[in-house]
């Protein structure tokens, strides 16, 4: 597909944006915004993330008021909690902040990786889960369901998930390596090739299983923050905090790269290195969030689309915008999967696909009207 090139990067001001289509010969968007626009964008969305976390804590099967939510948290801030009700305190410090935190570091997480495997990827349908990931996570997953742990060397199904998920990115990465360096053509063929022989092998283990197996397979395969306890944050958190400051750091570089190889080895940029680092990273914490938390789809591929649609294609606001709006949209997302069929809890990936399909039609037919091909 023909890409439209971008002027130079020169002096010392910002870098022009890509177009909204991520520089692929879709329509222009509107100029850039300014700084303080910029500012303006960032400030908005993190109140709609405050706002939607609190409502969050707030509401589920047993509605919590603003006040005694702040109670107990002031309580638990201060080591005052002989007052609390012990009713409140777990459910809103130990049951809901803990799930309603996990969701914003998963929101953020994929959100910031799927907007830079598609630049990287040269794919504007690339997300985090185009390199096998997703494939390899379910196949370490369903192996500690179904075999048990101690079949598995006592490892845990979210352990087993993470090395399945690098095992399957560390083979995905060996395939799509070209002369040295990442071709993005072959990367993700590579990734849809490994993806299905993977999932072939988890589909029989699956016809293997008993029930109960079945049941634990599905919910994890759509997705849950349920399992979301303070003991479990602090990794996740940790690793989420690292690679995606490290990622939204990077934004002048994947401005470069959205301009074509060529022009951003004249700019400077080590094409092989700079692919391979922001591969890995948006591998990493892409990983690391699935086997906490299971396949969660359309994420890393519908959020920098919309951001790209409101804001631009300068990945230096794509990105902190990205992870702002994807944790505001996994807060609410995981509020629908728990109260749409209160006190039932559903998956959140039936959200997320019962989204995010309509919205990559939508996306396709609007391409096409702009004459920018699918």
């Amino acid at each position: 597909m023909a890409r439209t090139p971008l002027p130079r990067l020169t002096g010392s001001g910002p870098p022009p944006a890509p177009t909204a289509s991520g520089g692929r010969g879709g329509p222009a968007h509107p100029a850039p915004l300014g700084r303080t626009s910029r500012a303006a964008a960032v400030a908005a969305c993190a109140a709609v993330l405050v706002a939607a976390a609190l409502v969050a804590v707030c509401v589920g099967s047993v509605t919590v008021t603003l006040p005694d939510t702040w109670r107990v948290v002031a309580g638990h801030l201060t080591g005052d909690t002989a007052h609390l009700d012990p009713v409140l305190d777990q459910i809103v410090w130990e049951f809901r902040i803990p799930r309603t935190l996990l969701a914003v570091l998963c929101g953020a997480g994929l959100a910031v990786a799927g907007a830079v495997l598609q630049a990287v990827a040269d794919n504007p349908l690339a997300d985090p889960y185009v390199l096998g990931l997703t494939s390899g996570a379910s196949l370490g997953a369903v192996i500690v369901i179904t075999a048990g742990a101690g079949v598995a060397g006592g490892v845990g199904v979210s352990f087993a998930a993470f090395l399945g998920a690098m095992a399957a990115v560390g083979l995905v990465f060996l395939l799509g390596r070209q002369h040295g360096g990442i071709n993005p053509s072959r990367l993700i063929l590579a990734g849809v090739a490994v993806g299905y022989l993977l999932l072939a092998v988890t589909n029989y283990l699956q016809l293997r299983a008993n029930p109960n197996e079945l049941r634990a397979i599905m919910f994890w395969t759509l997705g849950s923050v349920a399992g979301a306890t303070w003991s479990r944050l602090g990794l996740v958190a940790f690793v989420v905090i690292v690679t995606v400051g490290a990622l939204t750091l990077s934004g002048r570089r994947l401005n470069a790269l959205a301009t074509g190889d060529e022009q951003a080895i004249a700019l400077g940029v080590d094409v092989r290195v700079a692919r391979l680092v922001l591969l890995g990273l948006s591998s990493l914490v892409t990983g690391v969030l699935i086997a906490e938390v299971g396949g969660i789809g359309f994420v890393g591929l519908m959020i920098p689309h919309l951001v790209r649609l409101g804001f631009g294609a300068d990945y230096r606001r794509v990105l902190p915008l990205s992870a702002l709006v994807g944790a505001s949209y996994l807060v609410i997302v995981d509020l629908l999967s728990r109260t749409v069929d209160s006190p039932n809890e559903l998956p959140i990936g039936i959200f997320t696909a019962a989204f995010g399909a309509p919205f990559l039609l939508w996306l396709l037919r609007r391409r096409q009207n702009a004459g920018s091909g699918p």
